[in-house]
């Protein structure tokens, strides 16, 4: 009877496997442009790509607002930039949307030129068939405006906000209401992360200051472990890698750094520059305070390489599964890209479950550390 089961599952495979093979010639893929353009920011989100009945191919994507301070204020969509293949007219200057893939996406100011065969400085040759060169200072330099679109990136954080706040009201909603009664639903998930994080994480390190920072630990815990699940999910709204953004855990860790040392007390700078337990000479050096203020920085400098690398890495390997599959169909044939793409797609499945506990660890590690430097700052040191 289990045999008959699986079997229907094992015909689907084949019949996938099968339409791969009988697929028309496939085009050249850019995997490094596809994992990269992935895990990098943008002025666009794109969706999908599709042939249309003429032919052509389409891109299916939100396009973001454009926000440039060049002379004024500049507000346009990015859809006039059509993904980097046109240009924009400003009030005094012309847009141009370069790099993408494996360069950094970014807008710049053009010039018209002509250029038959699209020279070094030829950023661009639009559909009209007009080219566009960068547009340079007196000292060469490539001009640039001030960039403060919303990003892909930005647009994800929103959204992660948003939800992650109807989450939580929601359920401090079902609290008044179902007053004196057990949770259920996600009203218990929610209780059971906040007491996670208050009994587990928060209080065995900083004992009776807890109730101080415990908002701030939690907002911390819930928002990159929101974002971390998001992120593994491989369609609009989410998809964005949030946490893969080197930004973003900067300004995590930033706000963990002005939170330690604003709150520290005089034994935590006494530490820092006059070290206990270590000979006088090195103190006046002086070595060990060098040694213990670049451990200051260093601190936050971990909490952001930390976070930002392990998400990053978990979503480089489950493309490069996916990809694995178009370079082989291409460089070996279809059959072979066909019979590979079942073993991908089970390791594909297999990271992405792993990714998932992967997402979890990294908001409970940031938590823990944020919580453990804090924690050395304000703490009282034992009376003998």
């Amino acid at each position: 009877m289990k045999r008959i089961k699986i079997l229907p599952g094992i015909l689907s495979l084949m019949a996938l496997v099968l339409a791969g093979c009988s697929s028309p010639e496939p085009q050249e893929v850019d995997s490094g442009s596809i994992i990269i353009g992935h895990v990098t920011d943008s002025h666009s989100w794109h969706i999908a790509d599709y042939h249309g009945s003429d032919g052509q191919e389409h891109v299916i994507a939100i396009n973001l607002p454009i926000i440039l301070i060049d002379d004024g204020l500049q507000v346009f969509s990015s859809k006039h930039f059509h993904h980097g293949h046109a240009v924009y007219e400003g009030r005094k200057h012309t847009y141009a949307l370069i790099g993408g893939g494996l360069e950094k996406e970014e807008v710049v100011c053009v010039v018209p030129v002509k250029a038959e065969g699209g020279g070094e400085d030829v950023l661009l040759r639009t559909h009209e068939g007009t080219s566009y060169a960068a547009l340079r200072d007196g000292e060469g330099n490539v001009v640039k405006p001030v960039d403060i679109s919303i990003t892909k990136t930005a647009a994800a954080i929103i959204i992660a906000v948003v939800l992650l706040s109807v989450i939580i009201l929601v359920s401090a909603k079902k609290y008044k209401e179902r007053e004196g009664k057990a949770p259920k639903g996600m009203q218990g998930l929610i209780e059971i992360l906040v007491l996670h994080v208050k009994d587990d994480i928060v209080g065995p390190i900083l004992g009776h200051h807890t109730g101080r920072f415990l908002p701030y630990l939690l907002t911390l815990f819930f928002f990159i472990f929101f974002c971390n699940i998001l992120g593994l999910i491989p369609f609009f709204p989410a998809g964005a890698n949030i946490t893969g953004n080197i930004a973003v855990t900067a300004i995590l860790a930033l706000i963990t750094f002005f939170i330690t040392n604003l709150n520290g007390n005089k034994h935590y700078w006494k530490d820092v520059f006059w070290t206990p337990g270590v000979p006088s000479w090195l103190k006046i050096f002086p070595l060990m305070p060098i040694v213990e203020l670049v451990g200051v920085f260093t601190k936050p400098i971990v909490l952001m390489i930390r976070l930002f690398a392990n998400m990053t890495a978990g979503h480089i390997v489950i493309l490069g599964f996916v990809v694995i599959i178009f370079i082989l169909s291409n460089s070996l044939g279809m059959a072979v890209g066909g019979a590979v793409s079942a073993v991908s797609v089970l390791f594909a499945v297999f990271i992405s479950l792993l990714e998932c506990l992967v997402a979890y660890i990294q908001a409970f590690v940031f938590t823990m550390l944020s919580a453990l430097y804090i924690s050395m700052a304000v703490e009282e040191p034992a009376e003998h």
